[in-house]
């Protein structure tokens, strides 16, 4: 075999399992977020998972606890049974008391 057949091998064969290696990364992420759903209302202050409405630009930056417009993702099933001191989460956003 000559050396550029062997070099065009080899970097089909390193190209190849990059491409693999990438693919499993994304896998596990998508497969999670199919078993979370967003509730809001549960999380605390500077908790949220992202963007909360007005006032917050995402993770982190929820200016309340239990905010209601803000969210986390929780086992799909679970939100609406989810007690805080303000009432249970929501599938949607709420109103609650600033």
């Amino acid at each position: 075999m000559s050396t550029v057949k062997a070099a065009a091998i080899t970097s089909l064969a390193v190209a190849g399992a990059l491409a693999t290696a990438l693919a499993s990364l994304s896998a596990p992420a998508t497969a999670q977020v199919a078993t979370k759903e967003k509730c809001f209302g549960v999380s605390l202050k500077g908790m949220n998972d992202c963007a909360a409405g007005p006032g917050t630009t995402c993770a982190g930056t929820s200016k309340a606890d239990y905010q209601g417009n803000a969210w986390r993702l929780v086992p799909k099933g679970t939100c609406t049974t989810l007690s805080t001191p303000l009432g249970n989460g929501s599938l949607e956003p709420i109103k609650r008391p600033s």
